[in-house]
């Protein structure tokens, strides 16, 4: 398993997934279930239940988790890697719609409404998935007022990216647009105070969000690096001076 996963239960070879990779039915699956934010609260006897239902499996990088108008017979918890949620126009386009990351759950949409899967995922690293039927999961969401409680914050929150997603792709300045998706990415600090991305997608997988050029992203990039706004890195993106990504977003 990669080294990247970080997510107390020890999940059998046997527990793996139909179609799962070999190398995950010859060893254990190590997956700390209350470092999951969505099943953090739940008691001892819910997470052994969760435990018990949960299957596995590995995708190798660029391979589709979920496809569109699938069925939504389970929720998925990423464990380790990370993916990126599309949906392709007419013309055979993929247009990123969001990131995942380790700890992150997705398929609930579905389940809540009863309906087919509604956008595709697909793993821009190899990645180790967790699937969690349907039952179960619908179950957790009526009888666990903490589950309950942090879904309805999720929707909530999600209702809020998209809303400022839409607006960013109405920037018709394609270098704003950038600037402004760089500075709504999910950021950490580090231990010397400075804001990180850490696990930075691929300059084509940030050019599919914001319907541009992988070309186009890497000047952007390139440019803020020369302006000691950010500094790059393996996997991750440093935020030297927060205030002017701020003020080149709003293209002042």
């Amino acid at each position: 398993m990669s080294s990247t996963t970080k997510l107390s239960a020890l999940a059998s070879a046997s527990d793996a997934a139909n179609g799962a990779a070999p190398q995950l039915q010859e060893r254990q699956i190590q997956v700390h279930l209350r470092k999951i934010p969505l099943l953090a609260d739940l008691s001892d006897e819910e997470i052994a239940k969760v435990k018990g239902e949960l299957r596995y499996r590995h995708f190798p990088k660029r391979s589709v988790v979920l496809h569109k108008g699938g069925i939504g017979d389970a929720l998925l918890f990423l464990l380790s890697g990370q993916l990126q949620v599309i949906d392709v126009t007419e013309d055979g386009r993929a247009v990123g719609l969001r990131m995942l990351a380790a700890g992150d759950f997705f398929g609930e949409i579905a389940l809540i409404n009863g309906s087919t899967r509604s956008a595709s995922v697909v793993a821009t690293t190899e990645v180790l998935v967790a699937f969690l039927p349907a039952s179960t999961a619908l179950h957790l969401f009526s009888h666990s007022p903490s589950v309950a409680r942090k879904m309805l914050g999720h929707l909530a929150q999600k209702i809020q990216r998209d809303s400022e997603f839409r607006a960013l792709l109405s920037i018709n300045n394609t270098t704003r647009r950038i600037y402004t998706y760089i500075a709504l990415m999910q950021q950490t600090e580090d231990k010397d105070g400075r804001r990180v991305v850490e696990n930075l997608p691929t300059h084509q997988d940030i050019a599919n969000m914001i319907n541009t050029s992988r070309e186009t992203v890497t000047r952007a990039l390139l440019v803020l690096a020369q302006q000691a706004v950010v500094r790059k890195e393996a996997h991750r993106l440093i935020i030297l001076d927060p205030d002017a990504l701020q003020r080149l977003a709003q293209g002042s």
